[in-house]
């Protein structure tokens, strides 16, 4: 079964999901490791790796030591197209729609799309759409385009709608790495209500209580990085999990 018909699966069943981010800039091998098991361990689904700009210069024998002790997907969270590995089990080939910088709508994907299909990957088309957070974030500043205002709903619901009309299999809505505020659960009802496809919400996540509430506005799926690198232990993880579930 492929990755994507797994979170369709659990869509169709009425469930939701927790994805546990993991950024290599941040922490060496070991402590990845131990990361993405315990994430595994509290009830995350899926583990994603990647970053706005990773420094690691081996990404494929990282990916491979962290696959290792995981039974869950482990799905790449591409910063570019540097950022691939045999040993994962799928890629999300994100289109940061709610920019307007080539590079990042289409122009990593052509230097990625080759070396995507020599290594077999699952490629799941992603619609990629920043949201306001409070504070310019990595990725803002990496991508070098602006965020969708946090009122502004309708707009965040036609950014998704063209998304999903191009053809993308998930709408992903990211506050960032860091951001001082989640995406508000008004956009994701919103976001939610225009789309077929399922919703991923990630950045500015730091309790379970938020993450409830996004759920409750219907996404489908959390993310949860930043805010696990300064908690230290699996407390937060499972609270976030039981929280969603």
């Amino acid at each position: 079964m492929t990755v994507y018909r797994t979170l369709l699966d659990i869509r169709s069943g009425g469930g939701k999901g927790l994805f546990v981010l993991l950024d290599p800039d941040k922490s060496d091998i070991n402590m990845l490791c131990r990361r993405a098991e315990s994430a595994q361990d509290a009830g995350a689904i899926a583990v994603l790796i990647g970053g706005s700009h990773i420094s690691d210069g081996d990404f494929d024998s990282t990916v491979r030591e962290i696959k290792k002790g995981l039974d869950i997907p482990l799905i790449i969270f591409p910063g570019g197209a540097t950022q691939l590995s045999q040993y994962a089990d799928a890629v999300l080939f994100l289109s940061l729609i709610s920019g307007r910088n080539p590079q990042y709508l289409i122009g990593e994907h052509i230097s990625a799309a080759p070396r995507v299909k020599q290594l077999g990957l699952e490629v799941i088309p992603t619609a990629y759409m920043l949201i306001e957070s409070g504070v310019m974030t990595a990725i803002e500043f990496v991508s070098d385009t602006k965020p969708i205002p946090r009122r502004q709903t309708g707009l965040a619901a036609a950014h998704a709608l063209a998304g999903e009309m191009l053809g993308m299999k998930l709408i992903y809505l990211e506050a960032g790495s860091g951001g001082l505020h989640s995406v508000p659960p008004e956009m994701v009802a919103e976001v939610v209500k225009s789309v077929s496809v399922p919703v991923i919400v990630g950045g500015g996540i730091k309790s379970a209580g938020a993450a409830e509430a996004i759920a409750y506005a219907g996404a489908d799926f959390i993310v949860v990085g930043n805010a696990l690198e300064k908690d230290g232990d699996d407390r937060l993880l499972r609270g976030i999990a039981a929280a969603i579930s």
